[in-house]
């Protein structure tokens, strides 16, 4: 594949690098023909290891976003039904909140055993409300699946929780019993609101019986990181699943060891990559937009090394200070990250807003803005938007007006 270097490591070019990349996300060739099933889906978080959960409605929410820049059209449905009771994905802390395959349950038990409730100090309320505690679980238990809507407030407390996400008492109760793993997600309901019930009605019994010790369910997950990401250092394997790079080295060690892993070299980069026995550098042919934590660019510092693409997730910025937008997608044309849009699905006006389109540098706007009007017109089809609006801001925006069809 490369040179030799005198240390006996293989390099990479850069090139090449980005090719393994891209095939291992599944983000070379063209998209699959024909309907997608629940089993394409199923593999394909399979392939990603894990969906990374977000449910910013601008666009729409992130993880049904990224199998459409793998699959194209699909049933949005088909993806809640496998998070759902019965479904073969599951619910847990990975990557921040993420749908996994259901086998991998056992390879979480460690995180699970050390959860800490959250917000700050709500272990606590747990030690000296046991009350409480029991009366979740006895109504999970007797009604479920229930929201945290459904359950009362605890007496002598006020249901409310200032400064904490989670909103109130019942629901900081019930992430508990999850992050423990007594309770698992059985679907959502309105509002996308986690309803919960018992861990053992939800996961299979061979998975909830399986012990694994915490250093192979370490090396588990991050042979599942090294495959999707295809080559990558320890940071970037470690961010994958929100390790310590501490604890990530001697596992990537014994991998190598092991012969599940293979370090090289990638031209440009100053640390050592591990590269999947499976990796294969296959060219990129795909014109897709990438939601802002598409694994290919979740790893901001891996992103700027691949494909000199600096991003950055503006929507917590104050608008005053945005350099790009509230809600900016990558658009991936190839085997580079070519472009920048700041998107809004505005459903009442039927349409979708192209807020400012931004190529890269040393990229012609006229070669980019074909592909990518051609991607917005599907985007806003799937979305079932009847129309795309081009506005002013931007080096690409009026290359992108004369390319654009209003009707998908």
């Amino acid at each position: 594949m490369a040179e030799r270097l005198t240390d006996d490591l293989t390099e990479l070019s850069l090139a090449e690098a980005r090719r393994i990349a891209l095939a291992a996300q599944g983000l070379t060739g063209p998209r699959p023909s024909g309907p997608v099933d629940a089993s394409r889906l199923l593999a394909l978080v399979e392939r990603l290891a894990l969906l990374q959960l977000d449910f910013v409605n601008v666009v729409v929410p992130s993880h049904y976003l990224v199998p459409w820049s793998r699959l194209g059209d699909y049933d949005r449905g088909l993806l809640d039904a496998l998070g759902a009771a019965g479904g073969g994905l599951t619910e847990q802390w990975a990557r921040e909140a993420s749908l996994v395959p259901m086998d991998a349950w056992p390879l979480l038990a460690h995180r699970r055993a050390g959860h800490e409730p959250r917000p700050a100090g709500f272990a606590r309320f747990l030690e000296e409300r046991p009350d409480y505690v029991e009366l979740v679980r006895a109504a999970v238990r007797e009604r479920g699946p229930l929201a945290a809507s459904a359950l009362p407030s605890p007496a002598g407390t006020p249901r409310r929780l200032d400064h904490a996400w989670f909103g109130s008492v019942p629901r900081a109760v019930l992430e508990a019993l999850f992050g423990r793993g007594e309770l698992a997600i059985a679907g959502r309901g309105q509002g996308f609101a986690r309803l919960y019930d018992l861990a053992e009605r939800l996961v299979p019994r061979e998975h909830r019986a399986r012990g694994i010790a915490v250093e192979e369910a370490q090396r588990e997950l991050l042979r599942r990181a090294a495959r999707a990401l295809g080559v990558a250092t320890a940071g970037d394997l470690a961010d994958a699943l929100r390790l310590s790079v501490g604890e990530t080295r001697p596992r990537l060690a014994e991998l190598v060891a092991q012969g599940g892993l293979r370090p090289v070299r990638v031209a440009g980069w100053r640390e050592i990559a591990y590269l999947h026995p499976g990796a294969a550098a296959h060219p990129g042919r795909l014109a897709a937009l990438l939601s802002p934590f598409d694994p290919l660019v979740a790893c901001r510092a891996r992103a700027l090394r691949l494909f000199d693409f600096d991003y950055r997730f503006e929507i917590f910025v104050p608008a005053s200070e945005r350099r790009w937008g509230a809600y900016v997608l990558p658009f991936l044309l190839g085997e580079r990250l070519v472009a920048r849009v700041d998107l809004k699905a505005e459903r009442e006006a039927g349409r979708l807003a192209v807020l400012g389109a931004w190529a890269e540098a040393e990229t012609d706007p006229d070669e980019i803005a074909g592909p990518l009007a051609a991607e917005l017109r599907a985007l806003a089809a799937w979305l079932g938007l009847a129309a795309v609006r081009i506005g002013r801001r931007g080096n690409l925006a009026r290359a992108l007006r004369p390319a654009r069809t209003a009707r998908p």
